[in-house]
């Protein structure tokens, strides 16, 4: 598409944010899904012949590597002549079957072209070309940007991880934190996530017209087709064949991935909000760039874009994520076609995501540390520290410390000579008081790591 048409696009992906990503064309594209389709049934023609089957026994494997470069050096013009082929036959996966067998012609395997798709249904095409492409991109592409990101989580919670700073609970001044413990929980909560997807593994349905290998089994008795199945998409997909299916796949597990991305993508949500949260308080600054323009009225500023821009962005794909695993794993009967038209958005909502990833990096990237309004806001909430001194008193039989603390401090600004006054006039011993003394809100941090 060329730049002027990205100016007409529908949507932001194939306009807008197209730069973003457009490496997602090689796995969720038109063409993509075309190229995998005729990859999967020549793969399935060799299997074929690699049983043998009776019929394929004489068929010399040397001609294999020509078969395979059919795929290898697909073209968006091979791709045209399946469309143009599907514009007469109005089905997609039996137009790749017949632009095969003029392909078989060529290479004067025409006796053995009606091998192609023999025995199956489109859906064992489809179901097995859509989670391939979907393992390809996880492994290339995905992993790789979460990768990103929880490298940079990770470290600046340990750069950060002896930063003082005040927390907030119901949006009011709290026990102080710090800075990088807080970072360091977004990380181990998409660590928790990431271990969730060893156990979720990509599936495909392969088994003829309604899963059972009908045609299959009344043509070859004789041969084990479960197992060739079996043997098949772990072979050369790299899936994990469903045993008992109807027509298409149950979409159970990755209606499972699509629920694990959604909550990733919630826990970065989270992340998004406080990040923005904490610019605003002034916790951090940004970098700023000479060329760029905060704002159209207002030239001081430097907004929080990049968080918001993540924000909006997983919005939109964990709603799409949301539909997804609520409506493919629902089927009348052996098969309905509503899975055919929402399958063909899969690569939206994780092109969304995709935009997020990158805002995230873009903005985490552009952070700057402000100690001294972290180190400001501490002092000016010397309360907080209120809640380490009456559980010591506690510890030491103190008669009612709660009660003491609230009748000293009560409709007073509690600052440092406020808290050090109340400890001089606590009936304990010097050691005590020497204790209470050396607790202050940049101290008063807890275990972090």
């Amino acid at each position: 598409m060329s730049s002027v048409n990205r100016l007409t696009a529908i949507s932001p992906l194939d306009g807008r944010y197209y730069k973003k990503i457009s490496a997602l064309s090689d796995y969720f594209s038109e063409f993509a899904l075309i190229r995998t389709r005729t990859f999967v049934e020549i793969e399935y023609f060799i299997a074929l012949c690699e049983i043998p089957l009776p019929q394929l026994k004489k068929i010399n494997h040397n001609v294999f590597e020509e078969l395979r470069a059919i795929y290898q050096h697909f073209s968006e013009e091979d791709a045209r002549q399946i469309i143009q082929i599907e514009s007469v036959t109005n089905h997609d996966v039996k137009a790749v079957e017949y632009f095969l067998k003029e392909r078989f012609d060529t290479l004067h395997l025409s006796e053995y072209k009606e091998f192609i798709h023999f025995g199956l249904t489109s859906q064992d095409i489809n179901n097995t070309a859509i989670p391939y492409l979907m393992k390809a991109f996880h492994q290339d592409v995905w992993f790789e940007e979460i990768e990103n990101i929880q490298q940079l989580l990770r470290k600046y919670a340990m750069e950060w991880m002896q930063i003082p700073m005040l927390s907030r609970t119901h949006g009011q001044p709290a026990s102080p934190t710090t800075m990088g413990k807080e970072w360091f929980v977004f990380y181990e909560r998409i660590e928790n996530q990431l271990a969730l997807f060893e156990s979720i593994p990509f599936c495909g349905k392969f088994g003829g017209a309604i899963g059972n290998f009908n045609a299959h089994h009344v043509a070859f008795p004789e041969i084990d087709w479960v197992t060739f199945g079996n043997k098949f998409l772990e072979d050369k997909l790299g899936l994990k064949r469903l045993r008992t299916t109807t027509q298409i796949e149950h979409y159970d597990m990755m209606a499972a991935y699509f629920d694990t991305l959604k909550r990733i993508n919630t826990i970065l949500l989270d992340f998004a909000r406080d990040v923005w949260s904490y610019i605003s308080m002034n916790y951090f600054k940004q970098k700023v760039s000479e060329k760029e323009v905060g704002s159209s009225a207002m030239p001081h500023k430097v907004n929080p874009i990049d968080f918001e821009n993540a924000e909006g962005n997983i919005c939109i794909a964990n709603a799409l994520f949301e539909g997804l695993s609520a409506k493919l794993p629902v089927s009348r009967l052996q098969r309905d076609l509503s899975d055919s038209t929402v399958t063909r958005n899969i690569g939206v909502p994780l092109a969304h995501s995709m935009i997020a990833l990158l805002a995230l990096q873009h903005g985490i990237n552009k952070l700057i540390l402000n100690n001294e309004k972290l180190n400001e806001d501490l002092e000016n909430n010397w309360a907080v520290v209120a809640e380490g001194i009456q559980t010591i008193l506690r510890r030491e039989g103190y008669p009612e410390p709660y009660e003491a603390l609230k009748f000293a401090t009560r409709g007073k600004e509690i600052t440092k000579k406020v808290i050090l006054d109340f400890i001089e006039c606590l009936n304990v011993t010097e050691d005590i008081k020497k204790e209470l003394r050396r607790i202050t809100p940049q101290n008063y941090i807890g275990i972090h790591l």
